[in-house]
């Protein structure tokens, strides 16, 4: 089983993006660096889109090879970027920014998710998490600002 760790956002987050979608990023950058291929699981398309632009703003020397879903090479980037139900990749880490528990979680070995301040979006989450548990994996519980700035 997978181990799933929740990151609680603060809601006095006030940066130019979304909080979990800078989050994201920076969790892709750092399973790139740690030579370990991941998918970030958006909402939909153009969530998908927006985290694809954030990943290209990053300094040179912070480059993440990424794409979006059926775009780059033929054997994909070490990030993909997709939306609910636009791909079955194999990559081992996930990063959820999706609202519903992703299809195939069970073949992650590690899942990122996130807790938004937002009331109904912490409701999501809370539902996540007990499907979560309920299928056996590991979780844990950070905050936002635990994730290291690289």
């Amino acid at each position: 089983m997978a181990e799933v760790i929740f990151y609680l956002l603060d809601e006095e987050q006030n940066d130019a993006q979304p909080a979990p979608l800078a989050l994201a990023c920076r969790l892709a950058a750092q399973a790139y660096r740690s030579k370990q291929a991941c998918l970030v699981l958006c909402e939909d398309k153009q969530q998908a889109e927006a985290v694809d632009e954030l990943l290209w703003q990053l300094p040179v020397d912070a480059f993440v090879p990424h794409n979006l879903t059926g775009e780059g090479p033929p054997k994909g980037t070490p990030v993909e970027i997709a939306w609910q139900g636009s791909s079955r990749s194999n990559k081992p880490v996930l990063i959820n920014l999706a609202s519903q528990l992703p299809e195939g979680h069970q073949r992650f070995k590690r899942i990122f998710d996130f807790v938004p301040a937002d009331d109904q979006q912490k409701q999501q989450a809370r539902e996540r998490y007990k499907q979560y548990r309920g299928a056996g994996h590991q979780l844990d519980t950070r905050p936002a600002n635990s994730i290291e700035e690289n």
